[in-house]
């Protein structure tokens, strides 16, 4: 891939999700796409309670270094599944993960935003580093062998399933479900959110609650 061309597309991906005009020809014309590769029903998260989603992997992170859940002890994690060639879905929830990470103000130290590949074929720990550097500098992105994505995905609960399609990149794409799951600081899991089912405000003033009690309990 040539790296100068996939960082200018990337810095075109940030302008158009952020500009309101330009944001809803980019949803109008992903959401066309990603129907023509995606099966009409994804799986709804499989929630029974704390128990359904185990909060583990060891995968590597896009500085290169391996982490696990342990890694983000003490913070509340912002966990998403997707992968870097997604059309609409990862774009558009990275980006309000990152308008949350930003109303979060200093109230985000105490939040790691973390999205976990399930395409590491292309998904590279430098392209990982290049793509998550384009929606926020606390974006946390992380790959590793396939047998560590599958692991990881079936502890959340996640699904996801290769589509292949020739007008595709590299001929497929990658259908997932789109949910992004709260966990607390010691790793237990909290909630699971959509993107599009609350603004950002909303998520960020869930966010905020949970630090202040959690302080609350602690002093």
């Amino acid at each position: 891939m040539n790296t100068t061309s996939n960082s200018d597309g990337l810095r075109r991906i940030r302008r158009l999700l952020w500009a309101a005009v330009a944001g809803s020809a980019l949803a109008f014309g992903g959401a066309a796409l990603w129907r023509a590769f995606t099966p009409p029903d994804l799986p709804a998260p499989y929630v029974t309670g704390e128990a359904a989603i185990v909060n583990a992997y060891t995968l590597t992170d896009h500085a290169g270094r391996s982490v696990t859940p342990e890694t983000y002890e003490g913070r509340w994690q912002l966990v998403f599944f997707g992968f870097t060639f997604c059309p609409d879905i990862c774009p558009t929830t990275l980006a309000y993960m990152a308008s949350v990470m930003d109303i979060l103000g200093p109230q985000a130290d105490r939040v790691a935003p973390i999205f976990v590949t399930v395409d590491p074929a292309r998904d590279t720990v430098e392209a990982m580093a290049e793509y998550v550097a384009a929606f926020h500098p606390r974006l946390i992105g992380l790959t590793g062998t396939e047998a560590q994505v599958a692991e990881a995905a079936d502890n959340f609960r996640v699904w996801y399933e290769r589509s292949e399609g020739a007008t595709a990149p590299d001929g497929y794409l990658m259908a997932h479900s789109g949910y992004i799951y709260l966990m607390r600081p010691d790793g237990v899991f909290d909630s699971v959110y959509r993107e599009g089912d609350q603004p950002p405000e909303g998520l960020a003033d869930e966010i905020i609650m949970r630090i202040e009690i959690e302080r609350d309990e602690r002093s």
